[in-house]
């Protein structure tokens, strides 16, 4: 727990709660460091706090950060743990098991941005990518202004024969 009372800075308390992690091998060499929006729910901090918490792991080599991937333990080059698809895939592959469930029918618009960062906890960045790796699979299409919407079920990439990444 994080005391808000201590002269130390939270991003320095948060830094440390990680480096811990680090230490007592709960996170490995390669293992992705939990997101600045989890970090910002798990300790009721501010999306700043936790990114200068990576900040200082980072200037301490402890972690590097990949653009639309997340922060993982080790000094860039540190081979990431094969353990399972980018954060990016991971939201869309949930898209589609929703949009497959019945829960996102076809020609209904999916969830906007700001609701699948709160859906999943993750950056702008990491939903847009997944949108554009739905749209480049051709489960949704967008229209300017207008929202991103589920493709016909005649359309679906499964339907079509076409290869699905994430089986």
């Amino acid at each position: 727990m994080l005391d808000r009372e201590s002269p130390r800075s939270l991003f320095e308390q948060v830094a440390d709660v990680i480096r811990d992690q680090i230490v007592r091998g709960e996170l490995r060499a390669g293992d992705l460091v939990p997101s600045e929006a989890t970090l910002q729910r798990t300790h009721r901090i501010s999306r700043t706090t936790a990114r200068r918490a990576i900040g200082v792991l980072r200037s301490q080599g402890l972690v590097h950060t990949i653009t639309a991937e997340g922060t993982y333990v080790g000094p860039p080059g540190t081979p990431r743990s094969s353990r399972r698809l980018f954060k990016y895939q991971r939201v869309a592959a949930d898209i589609v098991a929703r949009i497959m469930g019945g829960e996102i029918p076809p020609r209904e618009a999916i969830p906007g941005e700001n609701s699948l960062m709160r859906q999943y906890g993750v950056a702008r960045e990491t939903v847009r990518h997944a949108l554009a790796y739905l749209r480049e699979s051709g489960w949704v299409v967008t229209v300017a202004y207008g929202g991103t919407y589920v493709v016909d079920r005649e359309e679906w990439p499964i339907n079509k024969g076409s290869y699905f990444p994430f089986r």
